[in-house]
């Protein structure tokens, strides 16, 4: 059985170099970084495995992926659900969450390469989707899940979408200040939409079943910077026994023994947002065994067959590891993006008068 704990200062480069080089490996020539070999493509996973290439050094590769975004963003903003070979396999939707992580991605890149070329290059392709998906805000601040290609807006929200995006717009708002830019209504949007996470229950899943069975319904308002503190702590501890499998993992539904390493990943970065660094790393240290030869891993283990299934080895998951080591040895620039709400001082006092008024309100 292998463990891996982390500690600051102790990235693991020779351990987590080839699961770099997985990802890379499976980037396509116009910058597409598909699921695996013969995979698709979504927006939200592209940059995920684009976040994990800059964390391994491969500006270029994770910049030629950020090309590519540019080039499939849609003119209003946005992009399709999923794509393969320069080609939209999925015109659906556009879903808001997938949308604003954009945002992070192109904040997460700067972070580390601190290069403001970069950052403005960007920052056309990152307004134009952080207002695609504030156009999408409900009046009682939640962020509707997709603009549906035939039906037109889907009016139900989801906590672990909204809880993403709320930490994009925090790395939007950050893009802008650096840029002199104004961030005008994103600031006042989202505090509400945080308003309506924390304190309108009632504004999600009203016309689906509820998503509370799956993990990230659970930890993501922690990961997304929604909660904080104590507040965090309280969540985390509440579901525990639901979610994590000691020794394997967190699992991605609550009635389902299966547990999945991106899960795992971001319940550990979650852990560490909330202050609880042992249980962070000990999370993180059960997942090795399902690391394949070639550095990439599986996308989780069904622990009553012994099985790895399904038997996938996605370039997101590779990367949603290399984000947890990077989160939890503090090896780049960017190793507390997820894990601490970090906003320009000069939005600050916004950003209390904002959520004061909404308080009021409530």
């Amino acid at each position: 059985m292998t463990r891996l704990l982390l500690s600051r200062g102790s990235f693991p480069e020779r351990l987590l170099r080839p699961t770099v080089d997985y990802i890379a490996a499976q980037q396509q020539s116009d910058g597409a970084l598909q699921w695996f070999e013969g995979g698709h493509v979504d927006p939200w996973d592209h940059v995920e495995a684009a976040m994990g290439l800059a964390i391994g050094g491969r500006l270029d590769a994770a910049e030629g992926a950020y090309a590519w975004l540019r080039t499939m963003q849609r003119e209003d903003g946005g992009w399709y659900a999923a794509y393969k070979d320069g080609a939209v396999t999925d015109d659906t939707r556009a879903e808001t969450n997938f949308v604003a992580y954009a945002a992070t991605g192109v904040w997460h890149h700067f972070l580390i390469s601190r290069d403001r070329r970069f950052l403005r290059d960007y920052w056309p392709m990152l307004q134009a989707a952080v207002d695609f998906v504030l156009a999408l805000q409900a009046p009682s601040g939640e962020i509707y899940w997709a603009l549906d290609s035939r039906s037109g807006v889907s009016r139900d929200a989801l906590v672990t979408g909204c809880s993403s995006i709320f930490k994009s717009l925090e790395c939007a708002i950050n893009a802008a200040v650096e840029l002199g830019e104004d961030p005008g209504d994103w600031i006042s949007a989202r505090a509400r939409l945080g308003h309506a996470l924390r304190q309108r229950p009632d504004r999600f899943d009203r016309t689906w079943e509820s998503k509370a069975r799956f993990s990230m319904d659970w930890f993501y308002p922690v990961l997304g910077g929604v909660l904080e503190g104590e507040q965090a702590r309280r969540r985390l501890a509440a579901r525990w026994d639901t979610f994590v499998e000691p020794g394997l993992g967190c699992r991605c539904v609550a009635d389902r023994p299966w547990v999945t390493v991106a899960e795992s990943c971001e319940l550990t970065l979650a852990l560490l947002a909330s202050g609880n660094r042992r249980s962070a790393g000990e999370v993180f240290s059960w997942l090795h065994d399902l690391r394949h030869e070639d550095g990439s891993y599986w996308t989780g283990y069904v622990f009553p067959d012994e099985a790895i299934w399904p038997e996938e080895r996605p370039t997101w998951t590779a990367a949603a590891i290399l984000l947890a080591a990077d989160a939890l040895t503090g090896a780049t620039a960017a190793s507390e993006l997820f894990t601490r709400v970090a906003l320009p001082e000069s939005t600050q006092e916004a950003q209390r008068l904002n959520q004061r008024d909404l308080l009021e309100q409530s």
